[in-house]
């Protein structure tokens, strides 16, 4: 491998590892236009693990908007990334996978007392990017939910009908 070869791989590494860090903060912050516009214009979304919804960007980061407003505080940890160039299923050009565990320690924006958190979850993400000429973009992100720990009262995940994509 040439120097030019190492170092555009690197580079590559580096704009993959921001776009998954913009996609947590994008979460913890709420900034559902951020979230929408990490995903390719056929960017899909799975959280049906974590009892959501999968579907569309939009439509997911719509659901997001609607499900995590209850949480005041909410931050997402990516860590232990797995990152692979290659090829996407029927893609031809720049293509990456990230396998990345996850913990997510969220706090109820009507608690009172303690500062610990009411929900905790863990579990594992699965990141599928394109480059675009814009970047990398996320085509699908996979959340793959392991563990919650939830205090006495804190809600579920809002599911069911309202919530199911098309």
């Amino acid at each position: 491998m040439t120097q030019r070869a190492e170092f555009a791989t690197v580079r590559d590494r580096l704009a993959v590892e921001d776009l998954v860090t913009a996609y947590a903060v994008a979460l913890d912050d709420g900034d559902w236009t951020a979230y929408h516009g990490l995903f390719t214009a056929d960017g899909r979304a799975d959280y049906r693990s974590a009892g959501g919804i999968e579907g569309e960007a939009a439509r997911v980061a719509a659901w997001l908007a609607e499900s995590l407003a209850r949480f005041a505080m909410r931050q997402h940890l990516i860590v232990n990334r797995q990152v692979r160039f290659g090829v996407l299923e029927h893609d031809t050009g720049d293509t990456a996978r990230v396998r990345a565990d996850y913990l997510n320690p969220m706090r109820l924006a009507d608690a009172t007392g303690s500062a610990a958190p009411d929900l905790v979850c863990g579990g594992r993400y699965d990141f599928g990017l394109l480059r675009t000429p814009d970047g990398w973009r996320l085509r699908e992100v996979v959340v793959h939910e392991k563990w919650r720990r939830c205090r006495p009262g804190c809600p579920a995940p809002r599911s069911g009908p309202s919530a199911r994509a098309p």
